[in-house]
Parts: structure tokens; C-alpha cells; sequence
């Protein structure tokens, strides 16, 4: 894997965001929720815990759901582009909460949706220079429109993880199977 460990981790975070609107289920219901998922993705500084905030990070959503729907690697790197101008990114060195150096795209006080919309931007970046945007997937089960990232070494992934469609698949296969032999 040539991606780097905040490359990973940002480009998890951007589609466990974009996941958060998936399925016809709103996920950031209100400040808790996002704060939940503020603190499980790992991002760090400014939080104003507001409602103007959460609308924000929720408009987002769309913009780096096109980097999974994108017909082309144009398009992706056109919103990579963007997502980097809008949010004012300027990269700079970071050694933080055990994570080793690593880029940090805008100031810890920026707002948060820069910061979130940063963070996505840089990782696309990545993935378009190491050549590895076929890792952006969106879910095979015919019921589910969530994105994943395949991090897997075989580039084996075809399943989201966030509501057991993988597992869903498998069973129905399986049950298949087993009608097709009796």
C-alpha cells in the first residue's frame, strides 16, 4: 500500500462522512452526533458546536460524494482542486496525539468544514499521485448507495461496512447455493 497512514485515515473519514447520508438515513442528526464522529475519525481543533456547523459538514457530503461517482480522474482532480482552494489550504507539519509527523491542511482554528473539506482535498491529492483512485468504491450490494475505501492488499473489497451487506450478500449467495443443489 503506497497510501500514507493521514491519507488513509482522511480519505476513511471523508466516506464515513459521505456514509452518514447513505441509505436514506440522516446519521448526523444533530451536535452529538457529529461530535461522535468528529472524535472517532480523529480530528482535532476548532469546534463551535453549532447549528449553522452541522448544516456545514451535512452540505459537504454531496461535494466529496462526487469523488466516488466522478466519470473520470479529471473530475476528481478538479474537486480535489476545489475542495483545497475553497477551504484555503495551506499545508504544514504536525506532530500530534501519537501520529507521528504528518500534514495537517489548514489551521487548527480554521472551520470545521474547511478543515473536513482540507483533509478530504489532501487525500485525493494523494490517491491521484500514487495512482490508487480505484480504491474509491461504492458499495456492490443493489440495495446500498454507500462508498468505501478498499484498503485491502488484494484490492478485494467490494462491500461497505455500514449495514452488513457484505454479510447480506454472503447469506443470500450461500441460501442460493444451497436451493441450487437440493
Amino acid at each position: 500500500m503506497v497510501l500514507s497512514h493521514d491519507t488513509a485515515r482522511d480519505i476513511v473519514a471523508a466516506a464515513a462522512l459521505v456514509n452518514t447520508a447513505s441509505r436514506g438515513e440522516e446519521m448526523l442528526t444533530d451536535l452529538g452526533a457529529l461530535e461522535v464522529f468528529l472524535d472517532k475519525h480523529g480530528f482535532s481543533g476548532r469546534r463551535d458546536h453549532t447549528a449553522a456547523e452541522l448544516r456545514q459538514v451535512r452540505a459537504l457530503r454531496p461535494k466529496l460524494r462526487a469523488a466516488w461517482q466522478a466519470a473520470d480522474i479529471d473530475a476528481v482532480v478538479a474537486l480535489a482542486n476545489r475542495l483545497l482552494r475553497d477551504a484555503h489550504a495551506r499545508p504544514w507539519l504536525i506532530d500530534h496525539d501519537g501520529w507521528g509527523w504528518h500534514l495537517h491542511v489548514t489551521a487548527l482554528d480554521a472551520p470545521l468544514v474547511d478543515r473536513l473539506a482540507a483533509e478530504a482535498g489532501m487525500a485525493l491529492a494523494d490517491m491521484i499521485r500514487s495512482g490508487e483512485l480505484d480504491r474509491l468504491r461504492i458499495c456492490a450490494a443493489a440495495d446500498c448507495d454507500a462508498v468505501l475505501v478498499d484498503l485491502t492488499r488484494n484490492r478485494s473489497r467490494i462491500y461497505c461496512d455500514t449495514g452488513n451487506c457484505g454479510n447480506r450478500q454472503h447469506v443470500a449467495a450461500y441460501r442460493a447455493r444451497q436451493r441450487g443443489s437440493e
